[in-house]
């Protein structure tokens, strides 16, 4: 099991180990982001191996809807510190390490594809625009 800690991100604060942040408030929450915001958990981990596989599981936890059931706020959903653990701990004691760097590499291949995606969809809406204005 790997070893990793978290807080709640002070804004301000800098960390020397391997981190990435944990969206924690909206319908969002559990949705790990390289960059922090005002309402977000960090995860600091001993290597950057560890960091890279806790922040894959993390998007596939937020993807597989893991984190919603434990979305608690009428207005606005959050998330507490303890229940993101204890999802992050569950999972990461059914892991298989062999079968996980295998989906870590096609969650990798996705994501680029969705970056693609997105870039030739932006791409398209700027042509629109100058077609119409001109």
């Amino acid at each position: 099991m790997q070893a990793f800690e978290i807080k709640t991100h002070q804004p301000g604060r800098n960390y020397q180990k391997p981190h990435f942040f944990i969206l924690n408030k909206g319908l969002n929450s559990g949705k790990p982001l390289v960059n922090p915001c005002p309402n977000c958990f960090v995860i600091t981990t001993n290597s950057k191996e560890s960091r890279e596989s806790l922040f894959y599981l993390c998007l596939s936890l937020k993807i597989g809807k893991y984190f919603a059931y434990y979305l608690k706020g009428s207005v606005i959903p959050f998330i507490c510190i303890s229940d993101t653990k204890s999802v992050l701990k569950t999972a990461l004691e059914n892991n298989h390490q062999e079968q996980w760097a295998q989906k870590i590499e096609k969650l990798k291949k996705i994501m680029a594809f969705e970056e693609n995606l997105k870039a030739q969809l932006q791409t398209i809406a700027n042509l629109k625009k100058a077609l119409l204005r001109s």
